[in-house]
């Protein structure tokens, strides 16, 4: 396993993301408290999501001054570089998160003429941080990640994010066909178990590109295939559907998604 240094880019979004988790590990003992509360925690976490944001906005202006945002809450705040942005999303997986499941992260993404050029994503509950550079490779805190080498669907071990009203008859298409299926409910951190070797696949339907951009930089530098799931193409900022892989069972997983909803479609017609 080798080792990288950090470039000063990327220890300016290590150290916004980190200081965003200490408030949302804070607060994430706390929502456990207001469970049996009368006022109960919707209100709360989304409070935190909030703060969490300005918290990264205020930390990476200090740095990047003239970086530009988009941010899941806030939208989109025009830097005085227009080529350059921050893509954030302060807390991916808040109902995990409003359950007390520790499985939820900060997401921040560094776009430099409308491409992905560097990625952190951190899990503030469990200290890891995952992070990549475009041409450096991808680490899990300062070990690289390698995707696996499965190639066949049936032994396939894969996650999905779709919604769960629209993706039941998917789910149920898929799950036969791999060697399992698992809902985890961050895009962010599942895709970056995609990155780590610990998963081989992952597909999402209808999320924001908030949600990905950093996951996205983080799998493709450890060697993974992150395209949208319609066409195939890695440009895939406004699609909406997503694959992420080790790359081996891109192809067949991809094909598997398309005819699944080429026969929903057809379902759907019939019924109707």
């Amino acid at each position: 396993m080798s080792h990288s240094r950090k470039s000063a880019l990327i220890n300016v979004m290590v150290q916004a993301a980190e200081k965003a988790g200490r408030e949302l590990a804070r607060d994430f003992g706390e929502v456990e408290n207001l469970q049996i509360s009368q006022k109960g925690p919707q209100d709360f976490v989304s409070c935190a999501d909030t703060r969490a944001e300005e918290t990264l906005q205020y930390e990476l202006s200090k740095a990047r001054p003239n970086f530009g945002f988009l941010m899941e809450e806030r939208g989109v705040v025009e830097g005085k570089d227009p080529a350059r942005r921050f893509i954030i999303d302060p807390l991916d997986g808040t109902k995990n998160f409003l359950h007390g499941i520790p499985h939820c992260a900060v997401s921040i993404a560094a776009e430099e003429n409308g491409k992905i050029t560097a990625g952190v994503v951190h899990n503030p509950m469990t200290g890891e941080i995952y992070w990549a550079e475009r041409g450096v490779g991808a680490f899990l805190n300062n070990v690289r990640l390698e995707c696996t080498k499965t190639n066949a669907l049936k032994n396939a071990f894969v996650g999905t994010g779709t919604p769960r009203l629209k993706g039941a008859s998917e789910i149920a298409g898929v799950m036969p066909l791999v060697g399992g299926l698992r809902r985890m409910g961050s895009a962010a951190l599942d895709i970056c178990l995609v990155a780590a070797g610990k998963a081989d696949g992952y597909w999402a339907r209808d999320i924001e590109i908030w949600d990905i951009a950093a996951a996205k930089i983080i799998l493709t530098e450890a060697r993974g295939r992150f395209t949208d799931i319609k066409l195939g193409k890695d440009d895939c900022a406004n699609e909406g559907n997503y694959l992420a892989t080790n790359g081996h069972i891109h192809q067949d997983l991809r094909q598997l998604l398309l005819n699944l909803s080429k026969n929903n479609q057809k379902t759907e017609k019939v019924a109707s």
